[in-house]
């Protein structure tokens, strides 16, 4: 029931934003009864808080590629999809979370979780000799992601895939041995 829920609260998030969410509307896109969602969710806030929370138990990690040029390339290209999928549900999370304050906490940690899981891209290349130990894994993968968002999410303007590969090479390049 709660996958059927969180699923049918990401669809409706990403179609009519949080201001067009409701809790009836979740209810019958996943097809279970309002009177549940209520009681289990309480609020939209209250729904869109566990959605966050349901991506800290997900499976998700960065791509191993073989090289740290590689790795931040797959990481890139990941929040790209992610931020130009029409719609895109990680952009109206982002534009929810600033509505709500458990929206905002939920985000927040999610955010954390995320650059955590991504700091195995720093690890892996330390181990093979391209990093020194001494690097600070979460600067390096805001070099590498932070334009995405500034460009996709805060200024609102397109940005071409090679774009942001190019930004994960600079902060490759950035730190070296």
């Amino acid at each position: 029931m709660r996958a059927e829920v969180l699923a049918a609260v990401q669809a409706e998030l990403a179609e009519h934003g949080y201001d067009g969410l409701t809790i009836e509307a979740v209810a019958a896109r996943s097809g279970v009864h309002r009177t549940t969602v209520y009681r289990r969710w309480k609020t939209v806030a209250g729904l869109l808080a566990d959605l966050l929370r349901a991506g800290l138990d997900d499976a998700w990690e960065p791509a191993d590629t073989g090289s740290l040029e590689g790795d931040l390339i797959a990481l890139n290209r990941e929040v790209h999809a992610a931020l130009t999928d029409q719609p895109s549900v990680t952009q109206a999370v982002i534009a929810a979370s600033f509505r709500t304050p458990e929206a905002a906490e939920a985000l927040t940690h999610f955010w954390t979780d995320r650059y955590t899981r991504s700091a195995v891209v720093v690890e892996r290349a330390v181990r093979r000799g391209e990093l020194p130990s001494t690097t600070d894994a979460h600067q390096l993968l805001l070099t590498a992601t932070a334009p995405l968002y500034h460009q996709l999410v805060l200024l609102r303007q397109p940005m071409p895939r090679t774009v942001a590969d190019h930004h994960a090479r600079v902060a490759a390049a950035s730190t070296t041995v």
